[in-house]
């Protein structure tokens, strides 16, 4: 890789053996020592432009950290018997066993550095192989949503997320969906939190939903595994995880959700025990809520249908709510 700087050296040499060495030394304002010492790191460098990249300043001959063997030892003895126990939490111990000996216990920082120096101390778990071999146990790459992520049309990017509630010390579920484009929203019932719950509702949503999904945004919940994420594998679909514990990163169904329990849900509590009763009732709130409820991403204007059939048209003109005097502005 070439840097920036390394190019500005090139074209002053190339400078150079036009114009002379006076009119270089006017025109860049180099020393002349520093000319001959490019000349040279390129004509050892075959001509190459790379070997006018700055070297590394770092000293050849660093300090190091002198401690008696018996702290390292302790070091690695806690390491050894808690895997990956931070340095936090090693201190107490070390520090009871540098009392019993009578020695200085480094602080918690100069542990962490100590741990580095003697080359991070990290315990991979492992398993056995059918091949009777032990091999570290990799973790799962889980794809997360691009920071920089914006729908661009119906179905581009749609969310899934479950709400969980106690009857009488049943366990029901709501498993709940929505198009983050159209806020064009569905939502079922359970009794089960199991992946094949998960994909059953997909598949309705697949019904309901009249485009096709490009990405899947969901939580890190085992309801979207296995048979849930099989289907969308089968289906060329990309699944997008958020991260543990950002709700933020799925706001809109966090929205939608709340709105589910506030209108919905806090009202027919008692219906979840027969979720089939609770899902007829459902239903028809749902039809209420897509087709005649105005949504506050449309300025309060439009219903979801309602702006999936806008995009049929040219896109409609929404009232901007003034922060002057009238308080609604049509722009």
């Amino acid at each position: 890789m070439i840097t920036q700087k390394a190019l500005h050296k090139a074209r002053v040499l190339t400078f150079w053996e036009k114009h002379g060495l006076d009119a270089t030394l006017d025109a860049f304002k180099v020393k002349r020592r520093a000319l001959f010492n490019w000349k040279r790191q390129l004509a050892e460098g075959n001509g190459k432009p790379e070997a006018l990249n700055d070297k590394s300043r770092a000293p050849r001959t660093k300090r190091k950290r002198l401690w008696p063997q018996e702290v390292i030892a302790e070091i690695k003895r806690q390491r050894f018997i808690h895997p990956n126990l931070g340095k936090e939490k090693i201190y107490p111990a070390l520090k009871a066993h540098c009392d019993k000996l009578v020695i200085h216990c480094p602080k918690p920082k100069t542990i962490g550095r100590l741990i580095k120096d003697l080359g991070g101390l990290r315990i991979a778990p492992q398993k056995v192989s059918h091949f009777g071999k032990a091999r570290p146990v990799k973790r799962r790459k889980i794809l997360r949503k691009p920071k920089d992520f914006k729908v661009q049309y119906p179905g581009h990017l749609v969310a899934f997320d479950t709400i969980e509630k106690h009857i009488h010390g049943l366990r029901r579920y709501v498993i709940t969906f929505e198009d983050i484009y159209t806020r064009f929203s569905f939502a079922w019932s359970t009794t089960s939190h199991a992946s094949l719950a998960a994909k059953e509702f997909f598949d309705y949503c697949c019904k309901v939903f009249p485009f096709p999904f490009v990405f899947v945004l969901t939580d890190n919940g085992s309801e979207f595994a296995k048979h849930f994420s099989k289907e969308l594998k089968r289906l060329h679909l990309t699944h997008y995880h958020t991260y543990p514990k950002t709700p933020k990163m799925n706001s809109h169904l966090e929205r939608f959700n709340r709105t589910i329990q506030d209108e919905f849900v806090d009202y027919h509590t008692g219906d979840l025990i027969e979720t089939d009763i609770f899902n007829r009732k459902l239903i028809d709130w749902l039809i209420w809520y897509n087709t005649e409820r105005p949504h506050y991403a449309f300025k309060n204007k439009l219903s979801p249908v309602q702006f999936m059939i806008s995009l049929e048209n040219q896109p409609l003109k929404l009232s901007e709510e003034c922060k002057i005097g009238w308080p609604h502005t049509f722009i």
